[in-house]
């Protein structure tokens, strides 16, 4: 989606199962409906015209300092030792390798902005052909039960939690997705929670979201919902306030709320709106 009169653009990526080929040409009226209607789970890109050609520009913050909220994205592979390797030759770069640390067998690869991507074996029963598949959203709360309840109100399930002595995890699937599948054989992308124990009991304690003045890098998730109205009554009822009501601003029928650790989390009618971006021809 192209926004020359805002000098910036958003790219749309997926993961679609192997032998479904994608036609439409992005940009067109078609892969907009395609994009707003779809059961899968997209990774958006924001592009600031201009940066790529700027040499002072320093980049962007990419988590995993001190107190950063967003921790990574991860993808899914049935060898990571073997597709690190490869990744490795085309001249990536790691944070860390298969073979290096406690976790055997995980691997963190920096993509060009320098955002780390996590590598991880997929489960024994998954049944994907893909090489990859985009598969999590990690992000870091300071109180997993306000969390939790926020993120079920649009729907999500609880697919699995594991708790250790200092940290806990939870991993969360859309409401279209199966629950009773290991997240490690879904196919589409779960929203990880991770929780540092003790933080919810610190007043002064906060997370960075990375819409902060300096810090950004990270921006938002989104939802699609039937009725962005309905949908923004029931989160409003929890108190975490919004950065967008869906009647603000130009946009009509978008809004962005906050979730409890100041996330934004945009909520967006399923078929999508009029956004006025710059459409390509499909012709």
């Amino acid at each position: 989606m192209d926004f020359p009169q805002y000098k910036f653009s958003l790219y749309f990526l997926t993961t679609l199962p192997q032998g479904v080929d994608y036609t439409l040409t992005p940009g067109t009226k078609e892969a907009h409906e395609y994009l707003w209607t779809m059961e899968g789970v997209a990774l958006e890109l924001f592009h600031n015209h201009g940066t790529e050609s700027d040499a002072n520009f320093q980049g962007y913050h990419v988590g995993n300092q001190e107190k950063d909220g967003f921790g990574h994205i991860a993808v899914n592979c049935d060898d990571v030792y073997a597709m690190a390797e490869k990744l490795e030759d085309a001249g990536c770069s790691f944070k860390k390798k298969p073979n290096e640390g406690r976790m055997k067998g995980l691997a963190f690869v920096y993509d060009p902005d320098g955002y780390w991507v996590e590598i991880v074996r997929r489960g024994e029963n998954s049944k994907i052909s893909n090489e990859f598949n985009f598969s999590q959203t990690m992000l870091r709360v300071k109180d997993p039960k306000k969390s939790l309840e926020f993120y079920q109100k649009l729907g999500m399930k609880i697919l699995t939690q594991r708790h250790f002595s200092d940290f806990s995890l939870y991993f969360l699937g859309s409401s279209n997705v199966d629950e009773t599948i290991d997240f490690k054989d879904q196919f589409h992308p779960v929203l990880e929670l991770t929780h540092n124990h003790g933080t919810e009991n610190d007043p002064d304690f906060k997370h960075f979201t990375g819409n902060e003045e300096g810090r950004q890098g990270f921006g938002n998730i989104g939802f699609l919902v039937d009725d962005v109205y309905a949908a923004c009554d029931e989160i409003r009822k929890l108190g975490y306030g919004f950065r967008k009501e869906p009647d603000d601003g130009s946009m009509k029928g978008l809004a962005t709320a906050y979730d409890p650790d100041g996330y934004s989390v945009q909520l967006m009618k399923r078929g999508g709106i009029d956004f006025g971006d710059k459409k390509v021809d499909s012709n």
